[in-house]
């Protein structure tokens, strides 16, 4: 699947108010993934902007598909999974 048109924005838990799910691929703030703190969540979307997107205080973005996957891939997105020796040193 193409995600060149695909574009996504970041934007605190505390603005979720503003997301009309009609106009993003997510469904409903069920279906969001947080950051690790919880305070961060993002939509994302084919095609033009949605309008409530220039509603948000907190955004960032929007991002294209490559510029996400490296934010989703740092530590503020996901959660390290720890020393894998089992040794705890």
């Amino acid at each position: 699947m193409a995600f060149e048109a695909r574009k996504y924005l970041i934007f605190e838990i505390h603005e979720i108010h503003k997301v009309d799910f009609s106009k993003v691929l997510e469904t409903s703030t069920e279906t969001l993934r947080h950051s690790v703190d919880g305070t961060k969540t993002f939509v994302k979307w084919d095609g033009g902007t949605p309008n409530f997107v220039s509603d948000f205080e907190t955004a960032h973005g929007p991002y294209n598909h490559q510029e996400i996957l490296q934010i989703l891939g740092g530590s503020e997105w996901s959660e390290s999974m720890g020393d894998e020796s089992g040794t705890g040193s």
